[in-house]
């Protein structure tokens, strides 16, 4: 990826994939630090990303670790966004574990750094993640989240999925509930990558 520069952001990030992350050794020995950091201030600030409390640098380390096991093998893929050295992002999706669904995959989780929000950070990890889905023959990328985050909603909206469901009140954080949305992008119809609607957050 060649960055751009615009006035507001600078320099856009860097959007390595499993393969060029592991083929910088300082890059690799550090990912899962950097990912823990970013994560545990994301939840601190209240981010809906599944964890009540910040999650532990071994717990992170672990599910980092399974993910990019999963990557090296075609179960998922993972996409690390960088300013310079530094990690300012991250995403990935993993292949359904069934069977019978292994030609789908979920969009488990992304996040951006706080000091990077509205930049476009977000949006750029999401396009690769779906061009990776698509190179991968996944057949439908499926995501959940909660009804209260809006603009991650706005963007995935964006990018050409669409909501299939929701259950009412299922999550609770904070002594309060919120509906869980699930959407999903669907392949299987051949349109052409650009195809999808591009809109600037």
């Amino acid at each position: 990826m060649n960055p751009t520069m615009t006035p507001e952001s600078g320099p856009a990030p860097q959007l390595l994939d499993t393969a060029r992350l592991q083929a910088d050794p300082e890059l690799a020995a550090d990912f899962a630090a950097a990912a823990h950091r970013i994560l545990a201030d994301l939840v601190g600030g209240g981010a809906p990303l599944g964890w009540v409390e910040p999650p532990g640098s071994d717990e992170v380390a672990a599910l980092m670790d399974r993910v990019l096991r999963a990557a090296r093998d075609g179960d998922g893929a993972l996409r690390a966004a960088y300013a310079g050295r530094r990690l300012v992002g991250l995403g990935y999706w993993l292949r359904y574990a069934r069977p019978t669904s292994r030609q789908h995959a979920d969009l488990e989780k992304l996040a951006v750094a706080p000091e990077t929000h509205g930049r476009g950070v977000g949006r750029a990890l999401t396009a690769a993640l779906v061009a990776d889905a698509r190179d991968a023959g996944i057949e439908v990328l499926t995501l959940d989240a909660r009804a209260d985050n809006t603009r991650a909603l706005r963007l995935y909206r964006s990018l050409g999925f669409r909501e299939y469901g929701r259950l009412p009140d299922f999550v609770a954080m904070g002594g309060r509930r919120y509906d869980k949305v699930f959407y999903m992008r669907d392949f299987r119809g051949g349109a052409p990558r650009d195809q999808a609607p591009v809109h600037r957050q």
